[in-house]
């Protein structure tokens, strides 16, 4: 898969973790949002969280969940890079750290991709 077709696939997850945080009753507030530290897939809110998701797209789990693709080293980038959106963005919202799992068969072909959230990941 070309570089092209990763990033393609990559933003395709993200806007379908997007709609079904959406249709779960969140505000997505941003996407794709950088600094020096890193960037964070979404950011989503309802009316008690801040959550910083991490989108994890796979075709299959033969070499692994998706989840196990958020080591203690992206953990770590993640942390740094939401301190610093909080920086700039205050709340009274309490953080959290989600990971959506997608599963996509056939890539953006997949009618139906598998979908799993996993709230306060880490």
């Amino acid at each position: 898969m070309s570089g092209q077709e990763s990033r393609l696939l990559g933003r395709w997850g993200e806007a379908l973790a997007a709609d079904v945080l959406r249709q779960r009753g969140y505000s997505i507030l941003d996407a794709g949002w950088r600094c020096r530290f890193g960037e964070i897939d979404l950011i989503a809110a309802d009316k008690t969280y801040l959550c910083f998701v991490e989108v994890k797209l796979r075709k299959s789990a033969a070499y692994g969940a998706p989840r196990e693709f958020v080591d203690w080293r992206k953990q770590e980038k993640l942390r740094l890079t939401a301190q610093m959106y909080l920086s700039e963005h205050p709340t009274d919202l309490q953080p959290r750290f989600d990971v959506v799992e997608i599963y996509a068969p056939q890539g953006i072909q997949t009618q139906r991709p598998e979908i799993h959230i996993l709230e306060n990941a880490f």
